[in-house]
């Protein structure tokens, strides 16, 4: 299943409170029950006025579907091909 990198502007990321961080993760984890499909969020980065999260979806819309149950911003949406570390690349699962 493919695996996407999506950018939220959220004004003040950086500055939530361990409170707001974990009801935020509440409200995409019961994003994803209502969707009863295949879905899986692996993490998010927080960094400034944004969240970089990492979706594994079966379609970008599938992506959007969850953004909107959420009531999450989506400013931008991309495929990940390829992990890169300092050991070189990590291949993905097979979508």
């Amino acid at each position: 299943m493919p695996r996407y990198i999506v950018e939220r502007t959220i004004p003040g990321a950086a500055k939530l409170s361990e409170q707001q961080l974990t009801a935020i993760a509440k409200k995409s984890v019961g994003a994803i029950k209502q969707m009863g499909s295949d879905y899986q969020w692996h993490h998010s980065y927080v960094a400034g006025d944004k969240f970089y999260c990492v979706h594994e979806a079966p379609s970008e819309q599938a992506v959007r579907e969850h953004a909107r149950l959420g009531g999450f911003p989506i400013d931008r949406i991309e495929e990940i091909v390829e992990v890169v570390g300092p050991s070189g690349v990590k291949a993905l699962s097979p979508a």
